[in-house]
């Protein structure tokens, strides 16, 4: 019995393994049907509303503007800025709480494969995750998966649902102040609206906006944005 116990959590481990690289070596060609977290919101009541869109169909200055408020090396990185890690692990043993330090890496793997939380196995898988993506896609193809699955509002996901249902216009047409304002809510998106935005959303957006300029050119031409 304790034989068959072991070869089961043997089996069960090494396909939880092998559910990253298989996954997104089939991801990189063919966009993702549904994640996780659209599953959870669907059990929980919610709607989904998603139309999948080509990085080339996203305003650029939308990545751009992820890219500031996010995960300003994302284009330098391998995955995870160390430096932002650091840092957390330093405020979180001065007891200062802590930050974040998720790059758009790590945020896509958790949205594509995991479910929500903060939990070590979560975060360890996460990672796990994290190190198969930057091998195995591009960090434009990165992007484009985290634009059009990334939860921008109650039962939306997407740039192009969120443009939609905020902007009435496609996402190739949002502006620098619209992709600023979207950026703004990624944080917490099922509390606030970018159409509506309040006056901490509105500084949000100013800065996103200043940073864009300040990332400059260099650190977003693996997603061709505009600052």
């Amino acid at each position: 019995m304790l034989l068959r116990l072991r070869k089961i959590l043997l089996w069960t481990a090494l396909a939880i393994l092998l559910i990253p690289p298989i996954g997104l070596a089939a991801f990189r060609v063919v966009p993702p049907p549904i994640t996780p977290l659209m599953l959870i919101r669907l059990a929980q009541g919610e709607g989904l509303t998603r139309t999948w869109k080509p990085l080339d169909d996203i305003a650029p200055q939308l990545r751009a503007a992820v890219i500031a408020s996010e995960d300003n090396l994302f284009c330098e990185h391998t995955g995870f800025d160390i430096g932002s890690i650091q840092d957390a692990m330093d405020d979180w043993e001065a007891g200062r709480g802590t930050r974040g330090a998720s790059t758009i890496s790590m945020q896509t793997a958790k949205n594509l494969f995991l479910w929500p939380g903060r939990n070590l196995v979560r975060k360890g898988l996460e990672a796990y995750a994290t190190v198969w993506m930057e091998l195995l896609w591009p960090k434009a193809r990165i992007a484009e998966v985290y634009l059009n699955i990334a939860e921008w509002g109650p039962g939306l996901y997407g740039a192009e649902a969120a443009a939609q249902a905020y902007f009435h216009k496609p996402a190739a047409k949002l502006t620098r102040r619209d992709a600023a304002l979207m950026a703004a809510v990624l944080p917490n998106p099922r509390a606030w609206n970018p159409a509506k935005p309040t006056a901490y959303i509105q500084g949000r957006a100013r800065t996103i906006e200043r940073r864009m300029h300040q990332v400059g050119p260099a650190l977003l031409d693996c997603v061709g944005g505009e600052p």
